[in-house]
C-alpha cells in the first residue's frame, strides 16, 4: 500500500513538472512567433483539382486585433482587401465596389478556393492565452528533434478544441500540426518547414495548410518577405482604406 503511495506521488510529481515543461516551450514558441506588429508579403498557392494559381497579397497587423490585407495578384484578384477589427471582419470588393462584413458560420468559409478559413487567417492570439498544454513525449521528424505536445482549448471562441503540435526543440518553432474538432476528428494539418532567424528569432517561412475534409494536395503558403515590430499607421486598420 506504501509502494502504491509512492508510486502516485511520484506519478504526480512526474505530471506537474511535464506540464511546467510544455508551459515553458510554449512560451518560447510564443516569443519567436508573436509579435506586437507585423508587415509581411505572402505568396500562397491553391492547389485546385484541375491546376493551381498563385495568389500574393501584403498585410499589416497590429496585436491580435487589427489587420490588413491586400491582394496584388493575379488580376481576378487584385484589389480585393480584408480587414479584421477585434473579431470582425470585411471584405471589400473592386468588381462590385462592395463592402460586406462577415460573421459566424460565414467565417469558416474557405478563402479564395484554399485550404484556409477567414477563422484560420483572423486567429493571431498567443498559444498559452488559449490553451492548456500537456507533454506527450519526443520524436524526431524530418531529422530534427521535437517535442510533442497536446493542446486543449481553455476558452470557447477558438476553431479548434484540440491540437497536437511537434516543436523544434532547438529552435522552438512549431514543425508540425494537427487540429481537432471537440468530436475528436482531425480537420486540418499544418507543415511548417524553411525556418530561417529573422530580425534575432526563428521563424518558419513556408507552410502547406491541409483541410482533411477535402481531396487534393493542400495549399501552400509561403513568406516571401516579413518586418517584425515596425510602427504602421492608425489610418490603415480603418474602413476608408477599404476602397483607396
Amino acid at each position: 500500500m506504501k509502494y502504491t503511495i509512492v508510486l502516485f506521488i511520484v506519478f504526480l510529481g512526474l505530471s506537474k513538472s511535464q506540464a511546467q515543461d510544455a508551459i515553458k516551450i510554449l512560451q518560447k514558441v510564443d516569443a519567436n512567433m508573436a509579435s506586437e506588429s507585423r508587415i509581411v508579403e505572402t505568396k500562397m498557392i491553391i492547389n485546385g483539382k484541375r491546376n493551381s494559381r498563385t495568389v500574393i497579397s501584403k498585410g499589416y497587423s497590429t496585436g491580435i486585433d487589427k489587420s490588413f490585407t491586400e491582394y496584388l495578384s493575379p488580376d481576378r484578384e487584385k484589389g480585393t482587401k480584408m480587414l479584421k477589427l477585434d473579431n470582425r471582419l470585411w471584405i471589400y470588393s473592386p468588381d462590385t465596389d462592395r463592402t460586406i462584413q462577415l460573421s459566424g458560420h460565414m467565417l469558416r468559409q474557405s478563402v479564395m478556393g484554399s485550404d484556409l478559413s477567414y477563422e484560420d487567417m483572423m486567429e493571431d492570439r498567443k498559444l498559452l492565452e488559449i490553451y492548456n498544454a500537456s507533454f506527450i513525449g519526443e520524436e524526431i521528424l524530418d531529422g530534427r528533434k521535437v517535442w510533442v505536445l497536446q493542446l486543449d482549448a481553455k476558452v470557447e471562441d477558438v476553431s479548434y478544441v484540440k491540437r497536437k503540435t511537434w516543436i523544434d526543440q532547438e529552435r522552438y518553432v512549431p514543425l508540425k500540426e494537427e487540429l481537432f474538432a471537440k468530436s475528436g476528428q482531425l480537420l486540418k494539418t499544418t507543415t511548417l518547414s524553411d525556418v530561417k532567424k529573422i530580425e534575432g528569432r526563428w521563424f518558419p517561412t513556408k507552410m502547406i495548410y491541409k483541410d482533411e475534409l477535402k481531396s487534393g494536395d493542400g495549399t501552400h503558403f509561403e513568406f516571401v518577405s516579413i518586418e517584425f515590430n515596425k510602427e504602421i499607421p492608425d489610418y490603415i486598420f480603418s474602413k476608408a482604406s477599404l476602397k483607396k
